[in-house]
Order: C-alpha cells, then structure tokens, then sequence
C-alpha cells in the first residue's frame, strides 16, 4: 500500500510532536513525504499525492490542515479518494481525537505504517460523513467536520487574543474561554461575543422559528474536544446540528445533559438538535468551518449538507 505524509510545518505554531512525526518518517523510504508552509501549497501537494497512487494518507497537522487537505481530495480532485489518518500534532485535534488517534503522532505514524504492512487497517477505520459548506454565489465550496457561526467565530478570535500562538490556542485555550462563555449562558448574559446574530434557517426545505441565534453548531463528528457531544437529535440526517435562541430560558439545568448529547429533561425554550441532510442560512455574521474563519458578508447564504463519507484511519 503506498503510503502518503503530509506535514503542514507551521500546524501548532511549529510544535515539537509535529517535526518528531518528520523524523519518524525517515525511517521509512518508501513514504511518500511532502512538507507544507502554507494553505496554498496543500493543492499541488495533494495533485502529487493523487499522481503517485497513495492509497493511505497521513496528516501531520491539526483541524485546520485536514480540512484544506479534505477541501482538495473531495472538492478538487475526481478520483482521488484515498483513507486519510489525521495525526495528533496541531492546535485542535477534534477529528484524530474522534476517530482514537494516539497522542504519540510518531508513534502513530509507526503503528500506521507497520498495520499497512500487515494489512492490517480494517479494524482502524471510522468511516465519517464530511460537511459540504457551500457560500452561494462565492467561490468553490470547502469540506470539513465542524461548523459555527457568530459566537463560534467570535470565541475563536477571543481565544487567539487571549492566549499565545501556539497550542496554547488549543484544546487549552478553546476550554478556558469555551467554560467560561458557558457559565455566561447560565447567567443569562447575551452581549459581546454572546450577543445574538440575525440568522434565517431552514433544515431540509423547512424553516426554524427563531430568527436570531446566540449558538449555530454542526458536525458530522461523534464528539469534540473534552468529549462535549452536545447533539441529540433524532432522524438520518448525517449533520448534526444544535442552536441556542436568542429568548432560550432554563438552560442552566439542562446544560448538563445538552453537553453530554442528551435530551433536557427540564423545561427549557430555545434549544433545539436536529440530524438533517441540508441546512440552509441567510446571515450577515462570520462562518468558521473547523476553527478556520471564513469572513462575513452581507446577505450570505449558507448550504451545509454532507453528501461525501471518508474512510478515516486511527493512528
């Protein structure tokens, strides 16, 4: 099986795992080693990965890196469609920790390349549905595992201010500012980076009652990081999608179960998870699509379905 290793070098602000990956994979010649220093080279490095027949790719980054490289296999390159194995090595690992990722990625790499030489994958793989996020009238659509808006966008930036560059905006800052902004919801507080955002939705054709939204959050993942799952919607649609209204009441007796992806069993207004196949927005706010933001624009509208499913490995 001819393996692939794509490094973003500057994925975790140049962390030590990231380059300890690298010298693990000099040890095998037959890996296929391509080095990234930014978004503009993941496309020819993918054309070069696809043209040497890798079956099997490794990628040595965090969320960010995987989803410019799932933006290339699945938006940009017919007939490319090889296993991908995300590597524990970037700010957030929200997917490589969902489909059980080591948190050794040298290691990982090892026990990669050793269970293709076994043949030996077939117990590895956790087949996921990719978001599809599609800016009407804008440029190509890009592919990912997790979407946000608004709030999502704004917490995102809080935590790059907040913390320095680096994993320390990681799972470590995102939690700080992510339990921190929870405790705020409890109390009711709806300013700042929690103030509403003016959203129009739809879920497949059928509009959503509210208009304004404080939380817009979608994944196709089983859980994120701290293993929050707080998606417990019913149906067969593959993205999970979770909203908090700007009017919601009696969220802070139903956090426990929302975070934990069950139902509330309080009484609570505002809260809704639902599994669809497309959900459709009308916005003026930023998008983010798996801790990228995306920008703002007025009047955008927003498809998010998830029609592709790749074969994920566990490193």
């Amino acid at each position: 099986m001819k393996i692939g290793l794509l490094s973003n070098l500057r994925a975790g602000g140049r962390n030590r795992s990231g380059h300890a990956v690298l010298a693990e994979a000099r040890r095998y010649p037959g890996l296929l080693r391509l080095e990234t220093a930014g978004s503009a080279m993941v496309a020819d490095a993918v054309s070069t990965f696809a043209d040497a027949g890798v079956e099997l790719l490794a990628v040595n980054g965090g969320d960010g890196t995987l989803q410019r490289v799932l933006t290339e296999v699945l938006g940009h390159s017919p007939g490319f469609r090889p296993r991908i194995a995300p590597l524990r090595s970037g700010r957030t690992n929200m997917v490589a920790l969902d489909v059980g990722a080591s948190r050794d990625p040298a290691a990982a790499l090892r026990a990669l390349v050793h269970a293709a030489a076994d043949r030996d994958l077939e117990d590895r793989i956790a087949a996921r549905p990719v978001l599809r996020l599609e800016k009407v009238g804008e440029e190509s659509p890009h592919y990912g595992m997790f979407f946000g808006a608004g709030t999502i966008c704004r917490a995102i930036e809080l935590t790059h201010r907040s913390f320095p560059k680096g994993r320390a905006q990681g799972v470590f800052g995102s939690s700080l500012v992510t339990g921190t902004l929870l405790a705020q919801l409890v109390r009711g507080r709806r300013d700042g980076v929690l103030a509403p955002d003016k959203v129009e939705l739809a879920l497949d054709g059928e509009t959503a009652g509210a208009d304004a939204y404080v939380v817009v959050i979608a994944t196709t993942l089983e859980r994120l990081f701290l293993r929050l799952r707080p998606f417990w919607g019913v149906g067969p649609g593959p993205v999970r999608l979770t909203t908090l209204a700007s009017g919601s009441t009696g969220l802070g007796r139903a956090l426990p179960n929302i975070v934990r992806g069950r139902a509330p069993d309080t009484p609570v207004t505002g809260v809704e998870s639902r599994n669809t196949a497309e959900a459709r927005f009308r916005l003026d706010c930023e998008i983010s699509l798996d801790g990228e933001l995306l920008g703002s624009r007025p009047d955008r509208i927003v498809r998010l379905s998830a029609p592709d499913v790749v074969d994920f490995v566990r490193a």
